[in-house]
């Protein structure tokens, strides 16, 4: 018996929200490889296993393993998902830019470490939106930037914070936000506008030339980054490779802890209903 879907605010289902939601990405779709762990032929006595990629072989047995027991597990790339910032964090993203443009941003402020990922993401993915984006990064200046510092860079209006300063990241950033705005801006965070659902005529923003600078905090842990995970739960449950009559075990690195919990709400609230746009 399929389980009644979950309810979110107003009665609507999760499925619903997500169907009704604009994205950053064009598709949830991602490349799923299904590693093989096969026992070593090694001499040593001390046990040793390797690994064989067989995403381009048949996925009847579920990522499980196969008929003669052999144990598989599927590891999702979001690492492909775009050649400059991808991963979890354009997972998180994925509905917050699209709503923050909506909403009339012209700025986008946020921090991280050095070489986080996550300043780097928002970099990109604001210029390609056509939102100014202001990076605090946390320690000093690299004399030869490399990997995410160099993206960010490249991409962002860096400006570098000492670790006294950045250990207050809500005053560090709100004080970033109210030099970016000017007098005629204003200043805005991430959770009030997915809250209050703030509206603004971006015509008038254009003819008055004004900022409007909204906060993200260290890592978009906001409500509306959970969406993108949880989309991408949904497009995962329509895989044949998960079966609905399997138990699936999802293992996750996380930082702020947002991509787990979307996980786990998307796992929870989406179980038994198949994604309509897969």
């Amino acid at each position: 018996m399929r389980p009644a879907p979950v309810l979110a605010a107003g009665g609507r289902t999760v499925g619903n929200i997500l169907s009704a939601t604009e994205w950053m990405l064009p598709s949830p779709a991602t490349q799923v490889h299904t590693i093989s762990v096969l026992p070593s032929h090694s001499p040593s006595p001390a046990p040793q296993f390797a690994f064989s990629n067989l995403t381009t072989a048949s996925k009847s047995s579920g990522g499980k393993g196969d008929q003669q027991g052999t144990p598989r597990f599927d590891v999702v790339r979001d690492d492909l998902l775009h050649p400059l910032a991808n991963g979890n964090k354009a997972r998180k993203l994925d509905a917050l830019l699209p709503l923050l443009r909506r909403r009339g941003a012209t700025d986008v402020i946020t921090c991280g470490g050095c070489q986080s990922a996550h300043a780097a993401a928002v970099a990109v993915h604001c210029a390609e939106w056509g939102i100014r984006p202001h990076l605090l990064l946390r320690g000093e200046q690299l004399d030869v930037p490399t990997g995410y510092n160099l993206i960010s860079l490249m991409f962002g209006n860096v400006t570098y914070a000492s670790r006294s300063v950045y250990a207050h990241r809500d005053e560090m950033l709100y004080e970033h936000a109210k030099k970016v705005a000017g007098n005629s801006g204003t200043v805005l965070w991430a959770d009030d506008i997915v809250r209050d659902n703030l509206a603004v005529d971006e015509e008038t923003v254009l003819e008055n030339d004004s900022r409007r600078v909204v906060i993200i905090k260290e890592g978009a842990g906001t409500v509306q980054a959970l969406l993108g995970v949880m989309r991408l739960v949904e497009h995962l449950s329509c895989l044949s490779s998960f079966h609905n009559d399997e138990e699936v075990h999802i293992v996750v690195d996380a930082g702020t802890g947002t991509t787990a919990v979307g996980l786990a709400l998307g796992a929870t609230s989406l179980e038994g209903n198949c994604c309509h746009a897969c």
